[in-house]
This record gives C-alpha cells, sequence and structure tokens, in this order.
C-alpha cells in the first residue's frame, strides 16, 4: 500500500513539473487530472449502491464517474456515444467486432497503449500471445480484459443421479440417458411425472448450442479447413451431427418445449424449483443453485450438484469452446479526445494497474469483509448477505481489468469444484481462429447473415422445419455476402501464415 501510494505521490509530481513546463513531454496542456469517468457494461437489474465506488476511489487516489450501460444495449449506446463524441476516459469495449467501434479503432481514436505497459508491473504481465489477439492493424488499442478461457460444462443433478442409480455422465450418450431417464422416471421422488432432462433457454443458439457443439468437434464460431479456407461452423458436419442430437433431445420431450420463450432467469428458476436437471452453462452457474439467502435454494435443500466438465464424443478428444474469445472479455480503451496527453494517458494506466492489486480485486468481487463476506477459521469466504451483495458488489464484478487475480476459497463446496474445472478448461479450450483476423464484410454484415442461420435453428429445432431448410439457409449464405466474409478472413489468415513462415 504504502508503494502504491508513493507511485501516486510521483505521478502528481509528474504532473505539477509538466504543467510548470519542466518537463519536455506533454507540456502544452498537462492538467492534474483528478476525475476518472468510465463507460462500463451493467449486467445486473440496476447500477450498484454501497460503499464501493467510494473505497476503490481511496485506493487508487482518483474520484471515479461511472457510466453505467445495460450490456442488452450495448452496441446501440456505444454506436451512438462514437457518432456524437460523447466517449469517456475509459471505454468498455466488450466486443470488437461491431462496425463502429471497428471504425473508431481503425481510426486512431484510441491510444495504442501497448509501448506504455512495461512501466506498469501489473500491466506488464500481459504477454505477447494476449495482445497478439487484440491487435487491430498491428496496434494494441486498449488494456486487454483478461478472464479464464473456458468457463462452460454441464451442470446436473447430482441428487437426481442417485435416486436413480446413474452416474455422472461422461460423455454424449451417457448424458441422453440421463436426459431421459429425468424426463421419463421419477428422480424427485413425488410420483408424478414433473420433471424433464435439459433446461434450454431462448439464447440456445449463441449460448447452449453453441458450447454443446463443440464436443461434437465443431470449431469455434469458425475453422480453419484442410485446405486453409476459414469457414463458419455452421458449414461442418460436426456442427450438423449435434443439431441432429440436440433436436432428437427436444423431439423426444428430454428438453423444455417452450425453451424458445423461456429466459436465463426462468431456465435458472426451473432448476431450482426442481422442473429440470441439466444445463449447459458457465459453471460459475452453480453459485445461484447453492445461494443461501435463497428461499427456493433453502425449500430445496436437498438439492446437490454435479459439474461436468469433461463430456466427449466418440472419438472426439477432450475440447471445450471458449466462451470468453480466448480469456480476453473486450478492451478498456482510452480516447484520445478525452486524455490528450501522455501525461494524462499515464494516470489512466495507473489506475488500471492499480485495480489489478489483490485489495481493489477483492473489494469487486467479494466487497468489504464485514459488510459483504466473513472469513471463517477454515479461510472460507462466506457471504453475509447475498441480496446486499448482488446490489453492491456484483455490478462491479464485469469491470475488473482481470478476473485472475485470485481465487477466494467458499464455503460452498460446488463453487470450489467450479473454480477448479474452469482452471483445468484452460489445456482443452478451443479458440476462435478469426479473432486477430480481418473482415470488412464481417464487420458490416455478420448480425444480418447470422439471422437467417439462427432462424432456420430454431425453426429445425422446432420440428417446423427439416434438415434441408437449414442445410439451404446455409447455401443461401455462401451465395450471398456470407461467401466475401469466407475469402476475406481466409485471406487474411493466409497472410498471417506467410508472415509467420521464415
Amino acid at each position: 500500500m504504502k508503494e502504491r501510494r508513493n507511485r501516486w505521490l510521483l505521478l502528481m509530481t509528474l504532473f505539477f513539473l509538466s504543467a510548470c513546463g519542466l518537463l519536455k513531454k506533454d507540456t502544452d496542456s498537462a492538467v492534474k487530472k483528478e476525475t476518472i469517468s468510465w463507460t462500463v457494461m451493467l449486467h445486473t437489474d440496476a447500477p450498484p449502491s454501497g460503499a464501493i465506488e467510494e473505497e476503490l476511489e481511496k485506493y487508487t487516489g482518483v474520484n471515479l464517474d461511472f457510466h453505467w450501460i445495460p450490456d442488452s444495449s450495448k452496441n446501440e449506446r456505444m454506436s451512438a456515444a462514437f457518432a456524437s463524441n460523447s466517449l469517456t476516459d475509459i471505454v468498455t469495449l466488450a466486443s470488437f467486432k461491431n462496425s463502429a467501434i471497428q471504425s473508431a479503432l481503425s481510426a486512431g481514436v484510441f491510444w495504442d497503449v501497448e509501448p506504455y505497459l512495461a512501466e506498469y508491473s501489473n500491466l506488464a504481465k500481459l504477454t505477447s500471445q494476449q495482445l497478439d489477439r487484440i491487435r487491430i492493424n498491428g496496434k494494441v488499442y486498449g488494456v486487454p480484459i483478461q478472464n479464464h478461457t473456458a468457463r462452460y460444462g454441464v451442470i446436473v443433478r447430482k441428487d437426481w443421479l442417485e435416486t436413480l442409480g446413474l452416474e455422472i455422465p461422461k460423455t454424449i450418450a451417457e448424458l441422453a440417458k440421463v436426459a431421459q431417464a429425468f424426463t421419463e422416471e421419477d428422480p424427485d421422488g413425488n410420483g408424478q411425472k414433473d420433471t424433464i432432462g435439459i433446461v434450454e433457454r431462448n439464447e440456445s443458439f449463441r449460448v447452449g448450442f453453441r458450447s454443446l457443439t463443440g464436443y461434437f468437434g465443431a470449431g469455434n464460431e469458425f475453422f480453419i479447413s484442410e485446405d486453409g479456407t476459414v469457414q463458419p461452423t455452421f458449414m461442418q458436419e460436426e456442427y450438423k451431427t449435434a443439431l441432429k442430437w440436440y433436436r432428437e433431445m427436444y423431439q423426444n420431450g428430454w428438453m423444455n418445449q417452450d425453451f424458445v420463450v423461456t429466459s436465463k432467469e426462468e431456465q435458472r428458476e426451473m432448476m431450482l424449483q426442481g422442473k429440470g436437471g441439466i444445463m449447459i452453462t458457465s459453471l460459475q452457474d452453480v453459485r445461484y443453485f447453492v445461494d443461501q439467502d435463497s428461499d427456493l435454494v433453502n425449500e430445496k435443500g436437498n438439492q446437490t450438484w454435479a459439474l461436468v466438465d469433461d463430456l466427449t464424443y466418440g472419438e472426439v478428444p477432450r475440447r471445450i469452446l471458449s466462451d470468453t474469445n480466448g480469456g480476453l472479455n473486450g478492451l478498456l480503451a482510452i480516447p484520445k479526445s478525452n486524455v490528450p496527453t501522455e501525461t494524462a494517458l499515464r494516470v489512466v494506466l495507473q489506475f488500471i494497474n492499480d485495480l489489478m492489486d489483490e485489495e481493489p480485486f477483492t473489494l469487486m468481487t467479494q466487497g468489504i469483509e464485514g459488510v459483504h463476506y466473513v472469513i471463517n477459521e477454515q479461510q472460507e469466504y462466506e457471504k453475509i448477505n447475498q441480496t446486499k451483495w448482488q446490489e453492491e458488489v456484483q455490478p462491479y464484478a464485469a469491470s475488473r481489468p482481470s478476473a485472475l487475480v485470485a481465487t477466494f476459497k467458499s464455503a460452498e463446496t460446488a463453487i470450489n469444484q467450479a473454480n477448479e474445472k474452469i482452471a483445468e478448461n484452460e489445456a482443452y479450450a478451443i479458440l476462435d481462429p478469426t479473432q486477430t483476423l480481418n473482415s470488412a464484410t464481417y464487420i458490416a454484415q455478420w448480425p444480418d447473415l447470422m439471422e437467417d442461420i439462427s432462424r432456420a435453428y430454431y425453426e429445425y429445432m422446432l420440428g417446423e422445419k427439416e434438415l434441408a431448410y437449414f442445410e439451404q439457409a446455409v447455401a443461401s449464405f455462401k451465395a450471398g455476402p456470407g461467401q466475401k466474409v469466407i475469402e476475406e478472413f481466409t485471406q487474411s489468415y493466409q497472410e498471417r501464415q506467410q508472415k509467420k513462415t521464415p
């Protein structure tokens, strides 16, 4: 703490010297920067209340001005901000594959921070591989937000398995048998046929099913074919095999029949209410099922959970699709319009660096000791009040520059298991090969192109159309701008491969 304060005093001294014209750099308009404004994504119902922001200000030595944007409307809000030039000192860019963001990055709206990273103890630890995955035209236009590479898996009602004498599924075939048993037998022992196997939700195409395809051997969004062509995964036979299997689960009644209108919250509630027993999701979601402040958890107190991270299909080796862009959840970009000098840039970078210390990381993850959590004799973190934590702490989690600073031992065994299995996933993660490739057509038209593929997926799943309809949607994709996406990504890939060749 003392060392950090000394660094901050040094920065303030540099500001003073620069403002007085005693330093050669930034002598034009250097001004002491006491407040940092920050556009961040909001993944909860409301912005946080409580004292976390004040504690972060105390630690970092700056005043904070958070601009919270609901994650559901981030693309529209960010596009409007770029168009009106109403940016903040730090802008959280959750995705690079947005036309407005790509245009801003290519136009040099943000600082290339790579030359400065080595000056900061935490930022200096970013590897060349991490930086390479976020380069735009060779530049690093922001601090990468670090996350676990692959968090997904399958959460299963372990107590239901035990009731029916079943083992934890390790293969796709075994998962199907469990889904059937959970639906057709009586796993909750109430004498009624009122349970189902797989609980799916309306984001299936982009979330649950997408993750499932990885077990069958499909790529992550795109794949490199044997002839070196970059193609979307929905063109793979492995993808179609997964699609046919998943529809079978639905048609057999082993999946909730209303999944197309089931929200994420309703999906979790169905699991907690004992209506279903399998969910393909982030393993971290198990925390919602062991929340001791939840009336449902307390009412269903006999529930136990199995976390599956090693599901396989046939001869396909163990693998899992990355759900975090290869462990990089976006950028903390710094606009030159708001931060015009190197001196001011260094203040912002120091702030981001300081947030990667363990104390602020704990604040943004667990909260304040004695207010949001206690540490028991086993050095386990126990939440005092889950609702208070959700309202005052949880919104900050997505704002952490890195989710990898520390792992907290929980009083809940399932949460510790989730952390361990997510760490194991790292070795088996499949990344999107287009992360560092360029395609102007992708940036401009991909969301529209995917609408037809998504529609074909849902209509096929519901039995409204047959596989030929989905295949026709893929053919139409190739006959239109989709082929241009393939060509541009392929050209970009081949150019990069040539650069790697000595």
